[in-house]
């Protein structure tokens, strides 16, 4: 079993992979590289990386005010490292910063995963409550 490392530096996250993994993602499909670099700079992150190779095979973005509110996302781990549970060990280092002690609400949107966000705490949310705006996917794409 490969061994991994985790990090929640900004500058060790490596964008090509980041980006790559992101543009044929269901969530943001043909996602700018622009646009993921400014949102890596903007937001807490961590990503997991093969000790011996030092390649990152894994990713989670929060965006948080780090006082009151946390939305998780981009949450992906590459194909060929799933399976160690590297979403969960982001996550559980994530619940555990200092500086997110304070956060009444963590939120995130997924299509296919419930059940391991499930395992670490999440629930359904009343569609009654939330609205979102949708701009036109030719701003980002």
């Amino acid at each position: 079993m490969p061994t991994y490392h985790f990090s929640q530096d900004p500058a060790r996250m490596q964008l090509d992979v980041i980006h790559g993994y992101l543009q044929r993602s269901y969530w943001c499909p043909n996602i700018r590289r622009d646009v993921v670099e400014t949102a890596l700079h903007n937001s807490m992150v961590i990503g997991a990386f093969e000790a011996e190779s030092g390649q990152q095979v894994a990713y989670a973005r929060l965006i948080t005010d780090r006082a009151t509110f946390a939305y998780l996302c981009d949450v992906f781990v590459l194909e060929e490292h799933r399976g160690h549970k590297l979403s969960q060990q982001m996550l559980e280092q994530l619940f555990v910063h200092p500086e997110l002690q304070t956060l009444r609400r963590w939120c995130l949107a997924t299509w296919n995963a419930q059940p391991l966000y499930a395992k670490l705490g999440f629930e359904p949310v009343p569609a009654d409550r939330w609205m979102h705006l949708k701009p036109p996917e030719e701003r980002w794409q």
